[in-house]
C-alpha cells in the first residue's frame, strides 16, 4: 500500500505521515522544499516525540520523498499507483497541488480501485475545496478523472511546534491527535489509518475543533503576544488572559450547543482538556508562531468571525470573542507577512472598508457595528502612536 502525502513539514512528518505509516502504507512525501526534499530522501528513518506526559517516541521508516517542483511528472506518477493522497499544506496551497493529483488520475489504470483523497487542513471542507481545484484543473477530462477517486473530508488535531535547531527531520509532537473522516464516500471500505475516528457526519466534529482548539490557540497566542510574553503556555499562567480565552470558548461552545445541539457539559470537558493541552510546558511553543497569517484568521468562516457570526444571528453574547478579534488586530510582527498586511490596511481602509474587506461580513450583519468599533479603536491607537 502507498500513500502520497503533500506537505513534508512537522505536521506532514509528525502527524498524518506517522498514522500512515503506523497503517502499513508507504509514505512518498511531495513538497517544494528542496532542502527538505533532500533530507528526507538521506534518512533511513526519523522519530516522532511526544513531549509531556504520558508521550512516546515513534519510529517512522518505509519513506521517501519527491520535488513536487523540480519533478511533477515523478508526483503524477506516484499519483497514478497510490491507494491514498493525503494535503497539509494549508488551505490556500490546495490550488497548487491539485494539478499534480488530476495528473496522477489520468495515469491510473482503469482496473485501479478508486484513489482515496483526503485534504488535512485547518479549515471546513478543505477535501470539497481541493475536490473543486482538481476539476478546474482538469478540464474537459474533469468528469472522468473525478471518477476515479473519492474524496473524504476531515477534522484534525494535533499540536505540533516549531521544532528545536538542529533537529534534522526528527518532529516533536504533543501526544494528543484527533483525525476525523466522513466514512460515507469509502462506502464500506474506508482506509487503515490507526487512530482515525469515522463519522457519518464530521460537521460537528470539524466546527467543536475549529471553534475550540483554533480559537483558543489563536485567542492565547493574540492576548499573549499584547502581553508581551512570548510562549503559549505562559501565555494561559496569566489569569487574566486564561479568563479571557475561555470566556471566548464559552462564548463558541453555545454556538456549538445551538448549532449542532452538542451536550454543554461534554464541551465544558472538551475546553478544560484544550486548555491543559496548551498550558504543557514540555511543548515550546510560540505566540509569533501560533498568531501568523492574521488575516487568514480573521477572515468569514475561520475562528474567530466565523463562530461569532453564528452567534450574533442567534442573539448570543459574543463580547468575548469580539475582544480577541481585538488582540488580533494588535498582532504586529515584522516576520510575518500578513501581520505587516494587517497593520498596512488598518492605516488605509477606513473602518468600515477594513471589516469588509477582511472579514467579510455585510455592513447589514448584525456582529458587523461591534468588529467595525474595534477596528475603529485600532486605527484611532495607531494614528496616535
Amino acid at each position: 500500500m502507498k500513500a502520497v502525502h503533500f506537505g513534508a513539514g512537522n505536521i506532514g512528518r509528525g502527524f498524518v505521515g506517522l498514522l500512515l505509516h503506523e497503517g502499513g502504507y508507504e509514505v512518498v512525501f511531495s513538497d517544494v522544499a528542496d532542502a527538505l526534499v533532500d533530507a528526507i530522501d538521506d534518512a533511513d528513518s526519523y522519530t516522532v516525540r511526544e513531549a509531556g506526559p504520558g508521550g512516546v517516541d515513534h519510529v517512522v521508516t518505509g519513506f521517501r520523498a519527491v520535488n513536487s517542483r523540480a519533478h511533477p511528472d515523478a508526483v503524477a506518477d506516484e499519483i497514478a499507483t497510490a491507494d491514498i493522497v493525503t494535503t497539509a499544506v494549508g488551505p490556500s496551497v490546495l490550488r497548487f497541488v491539485a494539478p499534480a493529483i488530476a495528473a496522477g488520475l489520468a495515469r491510473r489504470s482503469p482496473a485501479a480501485a478508486p484513489l482515496q483523497v483526503m485534504a488535512c487542513e485547518n479549515a471546513i471542507g478543505a477535501t470539497d475545496t481541493l475536490r473543486a481545484e482538481i476539476e478546474k484543473a482538469a478540464g474537459a477530462d474533469a468528469s472522468a478523472l473525478l471518477a476515479c477517486a473519492v474524496f473524504a473530508n476531515t477534522a484534525v488535531d494535533r499540536i505540533v511546534p516549531g521544532q528545536p535547531e538542529g533537529a534534522g527531520i526528527d518532529v516533536t509532537v504533543e501526544p494528543y491527535f484527533e483525525w476525523a473522516i466522513e466514512s460515507g464516500p469509502f462506502a464500506g471500505a474506508p482506509p487503515r489509518i490507526p487512530g482515525a475516528r469515522f463519522v457519518e457526519d464530521l460537521g460537528p466534529f470539524i466546527e467543536r475543533k475549529l471553534f475550540t482548539v483554533n480559537t483558543g490557540h489563536a485567542a492565547t497566542a493574540y492576548f499573549g503576544a499584547r502581553a508581551g510574553i512570548e510562549r503559549i503556555s505562559d501565555a494561559l499562567a496569566d489569569p487574566r488572559i486564561a479568563a479571557q480565552v475561555s470566556a471566548a470558548l464559552e462564548e463558541t461552545s453555545a454556538v456549538l450547543v445551538a448549532e449542532h445541539g452538542l451536550d454543554p457539559a461534554e464541551l465544558a470537558v472538551y475546553r478544560t482538556k484544550i486548555l491543559d493541552r496548551f498550558r504543557n510546558p514540555a511543548l515550546v511553543d510560540t505566540v509569533q508562531r501560533v498568531g501568523r497569517q492574521p488575516l487568514r484568521k480573521l477572515s468569514r468562516h475561520e475562528r474567530f468571525i466565523g463562530p461569532a457570526s453564528m452567534a450574533a444571528e442567534r442573539g448570543l453574547p459574543t463580547v468575548a470573542l469580539v475582544r480577541a478579534v481585538a488582540a488580533a488586530l494588535d498582532f504586529d510582527e515584522a516576520e510575518d507577512e500578513q501581520s505587516v498586511e494587517l497593520q498596512q490596511q488598518l492605516r488605509s481602509l477606513s473602518s468600515v472598508e477594513f471589516v469588509t474587506a477582511v472579514t467579510g461580513l455585510d455592513p447589514e450583519h448584525p456582529l458587523f457595528p461591534s468588529i467595525r468599533d474595534v477596528v475603529a479603536a485600532r486605527q484611532q491607537a495607531l494614528r496616535t502612536a
